[in-house]
């Protein structure tokens, strides 16, 4: 999105200053406003914003790459997905990458799966990669099985909902089969909200 005709560019050099104020009440709206430069203006600016010490300006700033997509965006929330201290960072981090596309994206994001055990990361893949139309059912079933393994309950929630999907969109196919059985193992589950939505899967499945 760039500026309309009307209104006047953003003063890049004032969104600078005040990204690397230090100060998240400068930063988050400077961050915002970056939503009307090009890709060219926006992306150095935003890539400045996750070197920044509040996770707060990192978080936005990795949503904003998720908006203004470009190889240098793509580097840049790779490594924060991998590397970033907060799960907050890297959970935005996930939902940028995803924006990309779910065939570029799918690697990083089963690796970053499989090796963050951050409710918030695993949840937030979860969600991105379930919404995204058309998904190869065998990379749902792959993260599904993982997620329904978690310690957290709240990671097991995601990967019933996930299957509740496969049962109901590939319906009398194997991997639909693969996902009941999964599913209704889930029934006896220790945290009813993993019970809630088993059951209300199987009921509509």
């Amino acid at each position: 999105m760039t500026a309309s005709p009307d209104s006047p560019s953003p003063d890049l050099e004032a969104l600078r200053l005040a990204i690397v104020s230090g100060d998240p009440v400068q930063a988050m709206p400077a961050l915002t406003e970056l939503r009307f430069c090009s890709d060219e203006d926006a992306v150095p600016l935003l890539v400045l914003g996750t070197q920044q010490t509040a996770f707060l300006v990192r978080s936005l700033s990795c949503s904003g790459l998720g908006y203004k997509r470009t190889e240098q965006g793509w580097e840049v929330l790779s490594r924060l997905l991998a590397d970033d201290e907060d799960p907050n960072v890297r959970a935005e981090a996930a939902n940028a990458l995803a924006s990309y596309g779910v065939e570029r994206a799918w690697p990083q994001l089963k690796a970053s799966f499989a090796a963050d055990d951050a409710w918030l990361v695993r949840c937030s893949i979860l969600s991105a990669l379930a919404e995204q139309e058309p998904i190869d059912f065998s990379w749902l079933l792959e993260l599904a099985q993982l997620a329904i393994a978690d310690a957290d309950g709240t990671v097991r929630v995601s990967g019933a909902e996930v299957l509740v999907r496969l049962v109901r969109e590939a319906q009398g196919q194997p991997i639909g089969d693969q996902a009941r059985v999964l599913l209704q193992g889930l029934q006896q589950d220790s945290d009813h909200r993993v019970v809630a939505a088993t059951l209300n899967g199987l009921a509509g499945g």
